[in-house]
Protein backbone atom coordinates (compact mmCIF):
# COMPACT_ATOMS: atom_id res chain seq x y z
CA UNK A 1 0.00 0.00 0.00
CA UNK A 2 1.04 3.72 -1.07
CA UNK A 3 -0.24 6.30 0.35
CA UNK A 4 -0.42 9.32 -1.80
CA UNK A 5 -0.12 12.56 0.05
CA UNK A 6 -1.67 15.08 -2.17
CA UNK A 7 -0.74 19.07 -0.68
CA UNK A 8 -2.90 21.87 -1.91
CA UNK A 9 -0.70 24.83 -2.15
CA UNK A 10 -1.89 27.57 -0.03
CA UNK A 11 -1.05 30.28 2.54
CA UNK A 12 -2.40 28.91 5.95
CA UNK A 13 -4.52 31.26 8.68
CA UNK A 14 -1.07 32.32 10.37
CA UNK A 15 0.25 33.64 7.53
CA UNK A 16 -2.09 35.60 6.21
CA UNK A 17 -2.98 37.43 9.39
CA UNK A 18 0.83 38.25 10.24
CA UNK A 19 1.07 39.75 6.44
CA UNK A 20 -2.36 41.65 7.56
CA UNK A 21 -0.80 42.67 10.65
CA UNK A 22 2.07 44.15 8.75
CA UNK A 23 0.23 46.46 6.34
CA UNK A 24 -2.12 47.41 9.28
CA UNK A 25 1.41 48.36 11.60
CA UNK A 26 2.65 50.00 7.90
CA UNK A 27 -0.91 52.42 7.48
CA UNK A 28 -1.11 53.45 10.79
CA UNK A 29 2.17 54.74 10.38
CA UNK A 30 2.02 56.32 7.34
CA UNK A 31 -1.64 57.90 7.25
CA UNK A 32 -0.44 60.41 10.23
CA UNK A 33 2.00 61.66 8.02
CA UNK A 34 0.13 61.79 4.92
CA UNK A 35 -2.21 64.32 6.96
CA UNK A 36 0.53 66.41 8.36
CA UNK A 37 2.20 66.57 5.21
CA UNK A 38 -0.91 67.70 3.79
CA UNK A 39 -1.71 70.15 5.75
CA UNK A 40 2.16 71.64 6.03
CA UNK A 41 1.27 71.78 1.98
CA UNK A 42 -1.93 73.56 2.33
CA UNK A 43 -0.43 76.31 4.77
CA UNK A 44 2.67 76.76 2.32
CA UNK A 45 0.06 77.26 -0.21
CA UNK A 46 -2.13 79.91 1.71
CA UNK A 47 0.86 81.71 2.39
CA UNK A 48 2.23 81.67 -0.63
CA UNK A 49 -1.36 83.41 -2.01
CA UNK A 50 -0.67 85.76 0.70
CA UNK A 51 2.25 86.96 -0.53
CA UNK A 52 0.83 87.59 -4.18
CA UNK A 53 -1.67 89.18 -2.40
CA UNK A 54 0.06 91.66 -0.97
CA UNK A 55 2.85 92.38 -3.89
CA UNK A 56 -0.22 93.42 -5.83
CA UNK A 57 -1.56 95.39 -3.22
CA UNK A 58 1.91 97.26 -3.33
CA UNK A 59 1.30 97.06 -7.42
CA UNK A 60 -1.95 98.95 -7.22
CA UNK A 61 -1.24 101.18 -4.95
CA UNK A 62 2.54 102.62 -7.11
CA UNK A 63 0.31 102.86 -10.36
CA UNK A 64 -2.55 104.47 -8.86
CA UNK A 65 -0.58 106.21 -6.88
CA UNK A 66 -2.49 105.82 -3.28
CA UNK A 67 -1.95 105.91 0.37
CA UNK A 68 -0.97 103.50 3.12
CA UNK A 69 -4.09 103.83 4.53
CA UNK A 70 -6.43 103.20 0.87
CA UNK A 71 -7.75 99.49 0.79
CA UNK A 72 -8.24 97.89 -2.75
CA UNK A 73 -11.29 95.41 -3.21
CA UNK A 74 -10.50 92.10 -5.29
CA UNK A 75 -10.92 93.31 -8.51
CA UNK A 76 -8.44 96.69 -7.96
CA UNK A 77 -5.89 94.07 -7.49
CA UNK A 78 -7.09 91.43 -9.68
CA UNK A 79 -4.47 92.28 -12.82
CA UNK A 80 -1.83 92.40 -10.49
CA UNK A 81 -2.01 88.88 -9.50
CA UNK A 82 -0.10 87.44 -12.56
CA UNK A 83 -2.74 84.12 -13.26
CA UNK A 84 -3.04 84.63 -16.94
CA UNK A 85 -3.59 88.17 -18.77
CA UNK A 86 -6.78 89.59 -17.07
CA UNK A 87 -5.53 88.15 -13.34
CA UNK A 88 -6.98 85.44 -11.36
CA UNK A 89 -8.03 85.35 -7.61
CA UNK A 90 -6.58 83.05 -5.41
CA UNK A 91 -8.76 81.14 -2.65
CA UNK A 92 -7.60 79.28 0.51
CA UNK A 93 -6.95 75.75 -0.14
CA UNK A 94 -9.32 74.68 2.88
CA UNK A 95 -11.78 77.35 1.81
CA UNK A 96 -14.96 75.07 0.95
CA UNK A 97 -16.50 78.13 -0.76
CA UNK A 98 -13.60 78.44 -3.10
CA UNK A 99 -14.11 82.50 -3.52
CA UNK A 100 -11.66 85.55 -2.69
CA UNK A 101 -13.87 86.87 -0.47
CA UNK A 102 -14.52 84.19 1.93
CA UNK A 103 -10.75 83.20 1.72
CA UNK A 104 -8.70 86.24 2.78
CA UNK A 105 -9.59 90.05 3.57
CA UNK A 106 -6.94 92.26 1.87
CA UNK A 107 -7.20 94.76 4.00
CA UNK A 108 -5.02 98.75 2.99
CA UNK A 109 -2.24 98.87 1.59
CA UNK A 110 0.25 99.59 4.85
CA UNK A 111 -1.17 96.12 6.50
CA UNK A 112 -0.75 92.89 5.41
CA UNK A 113 -3.59 90.79 3.86
CA UNK A 114 -4.99 88.03 6.61
CA UNK A 115 -6.63 84.61 5.70
CA UNK A 116 -10.04 84.28 7.04
CA UNK A 117 -10.36 80.71 6.95
CA UNK A 118 -7.28 79.51 9.45
CA UNK A 119 -5.87 83.07 10.18
CA UNK A 120 -2.80 81.38 13.42
CA UNK A 121 -1.85 79.35 11.03
CA UNK A 122 -1.98 81.00 7.96
CA UNK A 123 -0.58 84.49 8.25
CA UNK A 124 2.58 86.13 6.37
CA UNK A 125 5.97 86.43 8.95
Amino acid sequence: MNNKVTRKAGFTLVEIMIVVAIIGLLAAIAIPNFVRARTTSQANACISNLRIIDSAKAQWALENHKQNTDTPAGTDIQPYMGRGSAGELPTCPIDSAQTFATSYTPNNVGTKPVCNIMPTTHSLP
